[in-house]
Order: structure tokens, then C-alpha cells, then sequence
């Protein structure tokens, strides 16, 4: 388009110089551009013209900006591989058993040796380790003694304080009193199904589902019913209505934001609706939020539990996904089932770790968690868009990708023909691991998927998921 306006000409002309590069490859998805600054001084121009440049390729979908870092190469919209479609389970009520495979993944992620795309881990590299290292001995020295004392349930006062005011952010008003300490995430999931299940109980899960949950379910002599699930929207309501009425339904467990291993996050009016379907047949739903505060939008998402009236959300979450795996701290706010989780918390594990419990309150309380969650959000959300463009740039044509708005894993469609657990063994073989999809059903139902985990993306990391793209053409060939 001419135009006689020379400052308009110049911030065009610097926005497709960089265009040019981007497509060229010397500025790569993810990088970092020159400052709005050094790009001035590098063109000789105003800073005004760099931030017009910089504007319009932030609309166009060129870069991004991000607080206080600068600005970033994205990936297009255009360039993205489709989405998986919505998942068709068996639609009978099926037992489990995948400790097996389950265990042979878990194993891999111990070997030093791999590129650790399998085990959904957080980055080390993003855990706050020194700051928690600094408040575990601080613990230590302020309660000598009484940080080798258990603290029985419902756990350390501090802490309760602590989760319930975040809480406030997710929607919910509970008290310390409505919060109950476990050894973790999983701990406080199989607190939940003991309190109101028993062996040959039907349970009605998302489908995929977290293969952790999975094995807790086969531990318990539980059997799982799976319901079709969004990509990006979560668990199918009209399909888990007509589950409840054909089925006896005993307990209802979902991931509401940012699914393992699909990365949804329910609607809010979902939310609102399932809980109210569930109240109508007094179902009780263990919710798992332990991804809810690595959100990459503006605002924390609301929980399921923020629309209980009847104190049927038994709400999960862990501070292993974004403080530290190591120290096994979870929690749950178990609505009308405290008494009931409180007993059966002390009789199995009678106390969490004390001294991470002490640790983990003064690092909330601090305003660190805050800080350290404002970065990490930034930094999974760069690498899922990294990792995505990687996969949609060497993985074959038909492959079809997530796109999480939260968390760090990342679900991947394979072509039909494709089996994931031979994919795996071939990838280990090129000293790669990932997730087979054949551990996230009770029903075999995901044999040409895998998860892949986002949490960290490098140079080492690009070149095994361009091998990776390599053995599945093989495979297709």
C-alpha cells in the first residue's frame, strides 16, 4: 500500500525485514528479538517506529510480548497441527490393570542417560529449589524440636491458612478448617475413593486419564468408566448423564483445568453444570486441580469446587508440579467427607512430612510462590508453543496436537497405523523416552497416541523430536 507518510513506510519496512528473518530462520520460534531499544539504535530510528513495527507484528501473530523479558518469536495459528478429536471410550465399565507399563515408564525417567520427554515432570531448572532449600533450613533452626513432631491431621495450621486464602483466587471460601495436609497429590486421591468406595465400585473418569489415577483405581479393585472427553473443553456431560442412569456410579474424577494428558480446561458454566449434575444424583467428584495455578491467561481459573452447595467436591491439589515433587506435600478440601478423609489419613500415613510443611507456608506467606508462579507461567507457556511447532514441523503430515492453555504436557495424535508402544520401544533405542498412549486408558482405547512433556525445551530436546518424526515416517513407510 503507498503511502506518502515516511514514519509509516519506515515501521513497515522495519516489520518485514523482520518477517523476512523470522521466515529465514535467524530469529526461531521462541527466541528472543533485539529490545525495542537496541533495535533504535541498530536501524537508526526512533523508538516510536520500533514500537509501531513491534505492534504490528504482535497483531499479525509475528511475536509476542512478554512482562518484564521483552519481546518473543511465535508460532502462526496457521502453522499448528490440528486437534485431536473427541475421545470415543468403550462404554462399559472395564477393571484395570496397567501397573506394568505404568512402572516401566516410571523407571525410564530414573535413566540419566535419556531425553526425558515421557514422565510428566516439572522442569528442575524452574523449582524454586534454593528459595525452598532457605526455608526448609529456617524451619529447621525456628522449630528444632517441633519439626520432627507429626502433626496429625488435618496437618500444620500455617499452611491450611496459606492454601485456603489462595483458594480465594479459584473461587472457593473455606476455612484452614476445610483443609486437610497429605504426602501428595495421589495420597490425598486414594484418600478420597477409600472414604467413599469399595472393591467393585464404578467410577466414572475423563478419558484419557492420568495413568497415576489409573493405578490407584487398579490398586483399590475399582473399575473404570470412561467418558468421552474434549481436547479442549473437558469431560462430555450429556455423555456422563446417560453413564449415571445406565450405571450405579459410585465417585466422578476429573482434572478441570489443564488436564494430564490433554491440557483441557472446562468452561466455567461446565463447572457449574457438572456439579449440579452430580448434587441431583449425590455423586460425589474428586476434583485434581494440581495444574490450576500454571494458567497462561490472565486469570486463575475458577474450580469446580467454587459451585459446591452440598460439600460433594472433595478439591486435590500438590505443590509438586510447581514448588517441589520431592517434598510430597498435597492437600484436599474434602467437603462433607473431613471426618471421614481426617481418620482414615491418620490410620494409613498418620502425618505428611513436617518440616516441608513449615517450609512451603513461610514460602507462600513470603510472596515467593507468587513471584516464582509469574515466571514459570511464562516459561511453560513458551514451551508448549515450542514444542508444538516442533512436533507440526518434523512429525508427519496427519498428526494432530493439543494446544493446552495451562500446565506442561502435550497430547499427540499419531496416524492409525502407527502403535505408540512400538514407537516407544524404537525411541528408546535412540535413548528417547516418552509416554504411550496405552497407559492413560483402563481400555487400550489410545494405542496411536503419546504425551509428550513440554516442560523443558532445548536444542537436545528439538533434535530428538525431529528423530522421533524420523522413526514414525519409517513406521508409516
Amino acid at each position: 500500500m503507498k503511502t506518502n507518510n515516511h514514519s509509516d513506510l519506515l515501521y513497515r519496512s522495519l516489520a518485514d525485514n523482520l518477517i523476512s528473518l523470522i521466515e529465514k530462520g535467524t530469529y526461531r520460534i521462541g527466541e528472543r528479538i533485539p529490545s525495542v531499544r537496541k533495535m533504535s539504535k541498530q536501524q537508526s530510528v526512533s523508538i516510536s517506529t520500533v514500537l509501531q513495527a513491534y505492534l504490528l507484528l504482535e497483531n499479525q501473530g509475528w511475536i509476542e510480548a512478554r512482562p518484564q523479558s521483552g519481546y518473543y518469536v511465535r508460532a502462526k495459528i496457521s502453522e499448528q497441527a490440528p486437534e485431536p478429536e473427541i475421545s470415543s471410550p468403550a462404554k462399559d465399565p472395564s477393571r484395570v490393570s496397567l501397573h506394568e507399563l505404568a512402572m516401566m515408564l516410571m523407571r525410564d525417567t530414573m535413566d540419566p542417560e535419556l531425553v526425558q520427554l515421557g514422565a510428566a515432570l516439572p522442569n528442575p531448572n524452574y523449582l524454586p529449589i534454593e528459595k525452598i532449600n532457605k526455608a526448609l533450613t529456617n524451619a529447621s533452626r525456628l522449630h528444632a524440636v517441633d519439626g520432627h513432631r507429626y502433626i496429625i491431621p488435618p496437618g500444620l495450621e500455617e499452611l491450611r491458612i496459606q492454601i485456603a486464602k489462595r483458594t480465594v483466587l479459584s473461587g472457593c471460601h473455606i476455612s484452614p478448617n476445610d483443609v486437610m495436609i497429605t504426602s501428595g497429590g495421589l495420597e490425598a486421591i486414594d484418600l478420597c475413593l477409600h472414604a467413599v468406595c469399595r472393591p467393585g465400585d464404578i467410577v466414572a473418569i475423563e478419558s484419557p486419564m492420568y495413568f497415576g489415577t489409573l493405578q490407584t483405581l487398579e490398586v483399590q479393585g475399582l473399575r473404570a468408566l470412561e467418558i468421552p472427553t474434549h481436547p479442549r473443553d473437558g469431560i462430555d456431560l450429556e455423555a456422563l448423564s446417560f453413564a449415571i442412569q445406565h450405571n450405579p456410579v459410585r465417585a466422578v474424577i476429573v482434572i478441570s483445568n489443564f488436564n494430564n494428558p490433554l491440557g483441557s480446561q472446562m468452561p466455567d458454566e461446565k463447572k457449574k453444570e457438572l456439579v449440579n449434575l452430580l448434587a441431583r444424583y449425590e455423586i460425589p467428584l474428586i476434583e485434581n486441580d494440581v495444574y490450576g495455578e500454571l494458567f497462561f491467561g490472565e486469570k486463575r481459573p475458577l474450580v469446580c469446587k467454587s459451585f459446591d452447595k452440598k460439600g460433594l467436591v472433595m478439591l486435590v491439589s500438590a505443590f509438586s508440579k510447581d514448588i517441589s515433587p520431592g517434598l510430597r506435600i498435597g492437600w484436599v478440601a474434602p467437603g462433607r467427607f473431613k471426618t471421614e478423609l481426617e481418620w482414615l489419613k491418620f490410620t494409613i500415613s498418620a502425618s505428611p512430612p513436617t518440616l516441608p510443611q513449615y517450609a512451603i507456608a513461610d514460602f507462600i506467606e513470603s510472596g515467593g510462590y507468587d513471584r516464582h508462579l509469574r515466571r514459570i507461567r511464562r516459561e511453560y507457556a513458551r514451551n508448549i508453543e515450542l514444542m508444538s511447532s516442533a512436533v507440526t514441523r518434523y512429525f508427519p503430515s496427519g498428526v494432530r496436537l493439543t494446544r493446552p492453555s495451562g500446565g506442561f504436557v502435550l497430547w499427540v495424535q499419531l496416524p492409525e497405523n502407527v502403535d505408540s508402544l512400538d514407537l516407544y520401544k524404537k525411541a528408546l533405542a535412540e535413548k528417547i523416552t516418552l509416554a504411550p498412549g496405552h497407559v492413560f486408558s483402563a481400555t487400550n482405547q489410545y494405542a496411536n497416541f503419546i504425551r509428550l512433556n513440554a516442560a523443558e525445551f532445548n536444542y537436545s530436546i528439538e533434535r530428538s523430536l525431529e528423530k522421533l518424526g524420523t522413526i514414525l515416517k519409517e513406521i508409516i513407510e
